[in-house]
């Protein structure tokens, strides 16, 4: 008689004599046969925010220029010994913009502006709030170092010197550095170009009426709208149904309009997996039984020159296998280098059991200075998403976690979000 086997108490068990890739050996993998490919182009300051510097950016001028007043006051050359002072007035004042054109007499003091460059014999700055003023004269208390208020020329950045190493991804704060340092255009990389392939019979576009047994498509949403805050171009390819040659023309479509390309569905082992099956059978899959939870299933191949990564189905797992595997793959090709997630540990507000053999990737939140982690670890559970401000991650041993023990937790940030 047919008998069916019996039912396992951990649905993710690992499969007797099946060999699971570690991640991080996956990781290693994409590392190590992935490079750049994207090219380079000039594009003013302005329309450079959140584009990928192609080459260092080297500093045309200092920042700042000149030896300047950090604070409204009165220069002179200094220091200045302990006690009570009174200097006289030289004539004029130093504003920002407007310099003094002259020499500051050795024992006199000048009024100086915020942001104003130190005129000659000037190198030490007292507050306006630390002197008493007469109509040609200042009263103050030392002492003071040689130097104090005042900032010194290129002490932020020299000329010449790196203001900024190729492969950064351009932040509003960066602008400001490259402006002040004279640099009104710079080398960056085109942005790299990554399709996002839904597949399966069960899909129905969001909004639109849906069949019985039918499911709105949340993935195609959610991975367009992740890769487009991690600074690449999305290339929306629509749904593809359960047809195996729909899929291989969609496939090569999207391997002429994009540099990655990413699925969800379909990546797994059964009659109507499409996306593994093809994959094999043009002899370009490289791993897919990766030991991470969430994520079974993940393909990762190659189609036509083009990386692919087959994501699982489940929301929760398609998101978590973009972050961990294809973000910092993505980021290689597009000329920032390997990105590390960045992390940091934390005090667990929970306790949980991991048992050995998968990475573990739990939805979290930071609340009272600990960590604490959605209800449930179900892949559909969408609103977890939501709920979560980054992921904590389990190393693939066993582990018991108690309230209090600490645990890794990663920000959305640190996965370039």
């Amino acid at each position: 008689m047919l008998k069916p086997p019996p039912l396992r108490n951990d649905c993710f068990a690992l499969p007797a004599g099946v060999d699971w890739t570690p991640v991080a050996d996956a990781l290693a993998l994409l590392r190590e046969r992935l490079h750049p490919v994207t090219a380079t182009e000039s594009v003013p300051l302005a329309e450079a925010l959140d584009r990928i510097l192609a080459e260092d950016a080297i500093a045309r001028r200092s920042n700042p220029p000149q030896a300047n007043s950090a604070v409204d006051g009165y220069g002179f050359a200094g220091p200045v010994a302990e006690g009570a002072h009174v200097l006289p007035l030289a004539r004029g004042r130093a504003a920002a913009g407007v310099p003094f054109d002259g020499v500051v007499p050795p024992g006199e003091a000048i009024r100086i502006l915020t942001g104003a460059a130190l005129p000659a014999g000037v190198d030490t700055v007292v507050l306006e709030e630390d002197v008493t003023v007469d109509q040609d004269r200042i009263a103050f208390r030392g002492p003071l170092k040689k130097g104090a208020n005042a900032r010194a020329a290129g002490e932020d950045v020299a000329a010449g010197a790196i203001a900024l190493r190729a492969g950064r991804r351009l932040t509003p704060a960066d602008l400001a550095l490259l402006a002040a340092v004279g640099i009104g255009a710079v080398p960056v990389r085109e942005r790299l170009r990554v399709a996002v392939i839904s597949t399966g019979d069960e899909l129905a576009e969001p909004g639109q009426p849906a069949d019985p047994g039918k499911i709105y498509d949340a993935n195609r949403p959610m991975l367009l709208g992740l890769i487009r805050r991690m600074g690449f171009e999305p290339r929306d390819m629509g749904r593809v149904e359960d047809d195996r040659e729909a899929l291989r023309a969609r496939l090569d479509h999207a391997a002429e309009e994009a540099d990655v390309i990413l699925t969800s569905g379909g990546a797994s082992a059964g009659d109507e997996d499409h996306v593994s099956a093809l994959l094999r059978e043009s002899g370009a899959m490289q791993q897919w039984r990766i030991a991470i939870k969430p994520g079974r299933p993940l393909a990762l191949a190659m189609w036509n020159g083009r990386p692919v990564f087959g994501l699982p189905g489940n929301p929760v797992a398609a998101m978590v296998c973009t972050l961990v595997f294809a973000y910092p793959a993505m980021a290689l090709m597009a000329g920032m280098g390997w990105h590390e997630p960045q992390g940091f540990d934390l005090p667990a507000a929970f306790e949980k059991r991991k048992k050995p053999g998968r990475r573990e990737y739990l939805r979290a939140r930071i609340r009272n200075g600990r960590v604490e982690v959605f209800h449930s670890e179900g892949s559909g559970r969408i609103s977890g998403l939501s709920w979560a401000t980054g992921l904590v991650e389990l190393d693939d041993g066993e582990r018991h976690i108690r309230p209090g023990d600490p645990v890794r937790f990663i920000p959305w940030s640190g996965f370039g979000l």
